[in-house]
């Protein structure tokens, strides 16, 4: 059933996207957190990975993954990072927060969202032009 589930679930995101980023998380590291360890082991990640790349490759799509470094601690409007000048990191219960510096209201995983296809767009830039702007 699972896999099943994630043959639909990543052809309908590379079929319906020209782009789809993702986040190369460790599952090694997911797993240190002893409260939600048999939730991350027991959702295939990888599989579903590797699908998506195959897919985009199949229907000609493209497929990234990016760093998560930071994707859901920096505030997308002003680039200001939790857990750095006296701040304490965002942990898994902050499902909302305000930016100390900037004052703006995030949703946590809407301003992760948008951090990750940003780095999936930059990465894609740099791979499309990997010298970068060249003056021509």
């Amino acid at each position: 059933q699972r896999h099943n589930f994630l043959q639909q679930i990543s052809t309908a995101l590379i079929k319906n996207h020209d782009l789809v980023v993702a986040e190369e998380l460790r599952s090694k590291n997911l797993l240190k957190n002893h409260a939600l360890a048999l939730s991350i082991s027991d959702v295939g990640w990888r599989i579903f990975l590797g699908m998506l790349a195959y897919k985009a490759k199949l229907y000609g799509h493209q497929f990234i993954t990016i760093n998560p470094r930071n994707t859901t601690q920096t505030c997308r409007d002003c680039g200001f990072v939790m857990g750095t000048n006296g701040t304490d990191k965002l942990t898994l219960d902050d499902r909302n927060w305000t930016c100390p510096n900037c004052s703006i209201h995030h949703i946590r995983d809407w301003n992760a969202a948008k951090h990750i296809l940003d780095k999936g767009i930059a990465k894609l830039a740099s791979l499309i032009c990997p010298y970068g702007n060249l003056g021509t």
